[in-house]
C-alpha cells in the first residue's frame, strides 16, 4: 500500500504530486520511519506494545510454482491431539501485506487444526513474480500448488483476507474439484468477488472516481520510479502511519496495530504494488462462487471498511446459499487486528461446524 498523494487537476497533476512529494521527502531518510514506529510501539497506554508481531514462525515448506518461483510457506502442526488427520486451514493474506497479517489468528488457533500460512508471490519472503504474472488468476494457481504440496489429502478450510479472498475465488475457478470434495469451509474476510472500483488498498487517500480514471497510470508511473518512491516512503512514515490508520481502521485501535500494519505495507516494494494494481479492475469471479454452493462459508466485513465496503460482502452472500454474513461495527479493512477476537471466534466456530 504505497502512499499516493491526493489528486490535483487531471492525471498529470496526480503523477506530479505523487512523485514530487515522495522525491522531496527522500532526504529525511529511514530515521523518521524508525522514530514513528518506536514512538507508536513505546506508548505506555498501548496494551499490545509488547506483542511479538512478526515473530511467530512455523516449519518452512517452500513450494515451487508452475512458472518457477519459490513461495514461502509455513506449517504449524496442531498443539493438541486432533486425531490422525486434522483439518488443515490455509490462510491467504491480502494485497501488500504478508503472512504475519494473521498474527492473532495464528497465535490463538494453534489448538484447533493444522495451520498453513504463505506469502503470495512478490510479497513477504516469496520470490518476485514476472510482471505479466502478477495477477489474481496466477495467485489462484499458486494456492492450488500450495495445497497440492503441503496439504495433499484431508479436509480443508480456506481463509482469505482482501486479495487473499480473491485468490480463493480464483482457485475455485481453476479447481472446482477441490470444492466438490475436500474443501469443507471457506472464510472470506473483507474481500470482493467483483467490481473493486473504490480503490484497492495499494492506494490510500485517493477518491474513488479518481482511482478509476487515473490510478493505473499513476501507479505505473510510481513503479517506474521505484528508487525515488522507496526513499520518499521512508520520509513519509508519519503520513503513511496516519493514512494507514484512516483507511485500515475505524476505531481507536492500539498504536501498535497501526505501526505493524504500516510496517508490512512499507515492506512491499512500490513496483510490486504497481504490478498487481491493474488486475483489480479485471477481477470478476461471481460465477466462480458456484463451485462453493455446498461449502460452509463465513463472510466477515467491517461496517466502516473503506476498501471493500459492505456491499461487496453482501454480493458474495447472495451467491452462496450456505454463507453466514458477520458485519463488525466500528471496524475497517484490517479486521484481522481491529476485532481479532471476533474474527478468531468466528473461525473457531466455523471449524467446529465443519467437524
Amino acid at each position: 500500500m504505497g502512499v499516493i498523494g491526493r489528486a490535483a487537476a487531471g492525471p498529470a497533476g496526480v503523477v506530479g504530486i505523487s512523485v514530487g512529494a515522495l522525491a522531496a521527502g527522500a532526504a529525511a531518510g529511514l530515521a523518521v520511519k524508525r522514530m514513528a514506529v518506536h514512538r507508536a510501539l513505546g506508548r505506555d497506554d498501548d496494551p499490545y506494545r509488547d506483542e511479538p508481531f512478526g515473530t511467530l514462525r512455523g516449519a518452512p515448506n517452500p513450494v515451487h510454482t508452475d512458472d518457477g518461483l519459490s513461495l514461502h510457506v509455513e506449517v504449524d502442526e496442531p498443539h493438541a491431539d486432533l486425531g490422525a488427520e486434522p483439518v488443515t486451514v490455509v490462510f491467504t493474506h491480502g494485497y501488500a501485506l504478508n503472512l504475519d497479517a494473521w498474527h492473532f489468528q495464528r497465535r490463538d488457533l494453534r489448538d484447533t487444526a493444522r495451520l498453513v500460512f504463505w506469502d503470495q508471490r512478490s510479497h513477504g519472503r516469496s520470490d518476485r513474480s514476472p510482471v505479466g504474472s502478477a495477477t489474481i488468476e496466477q495467485t489462484g494457481w499458486d494456492l492450488a500448488r500450495v495445497i497440492d504440496e503441503v496439504a495433499p489429502t484431508g479436509r480443508l478450510v480456506l481463509v482469505g483476507h482482501s486479495m487473499g479472498g480473491m485468490t480463493i475465488m480464483s482457485l475455485a475457478e481453476h479447481r472446482p474439484d477441490l470444492f466438490a470434495g475436500r474443501v469443507v469451509g471457506v472464510a472470506f474476510l473483507a474481500t470482493s468477488a467483483a467490481g473493486v472500483t473504490d480503490g484497492p488498498p495499494g492506494v490510500r487517500g485517493v477518491p474513488a472516481k479518481v482511482v478509476r480514471r487515473v490510478a493505473p497510470g499513476v501507479v505505473a508511473a510510481l513503479g517506474r520510479r521505484a528508487d525515488i518512491v522507496e526513499r520518499g516512503r521512508q520520509l513519509g512514515s508519519d503520513l503513511g502511519f496516519t493514512l494507514t490508520k484512516r483507511y485500515s481502521f475505524a476505531s481507536a485501535v492500539p498504536a501498535s496495530y497501526v505501526a505493524w500494519t504500516s510496517a508490512m505495507l512499507d515492506a512491499t516494494p512500490i513496483d510490486v504494488v504497481a504490478e498487481f494494481f491493474p488486475d483489480f479492475d479485471h477481477h470478476d469471479r461471481l460465477e466462480a462462487l458456484e463451485a462453493l454452493a455446498g461449502v460452509d462459508a463465513l463472510v466477515m466485513v467491517g461496517r466502516d471498511d473503506r476498501v471493500t465496503p459492505l456491499r461487496h460482502s453482501e454480493a458474495i452472500v447472495a451467491a452462496l446459499p450456505y454463507a453466514e454474513l458477520v458485519v463488525l461495527d466500528r471496524c475497517g479493512h484490517m479486521l484481522l487486528f481491529e476485532h481479532h477476537e471476533a474474527v478468531t471466534g468466528a473461525l473457531r466456530a466455523l471449524l467446529e461446524r465443519v467437524r
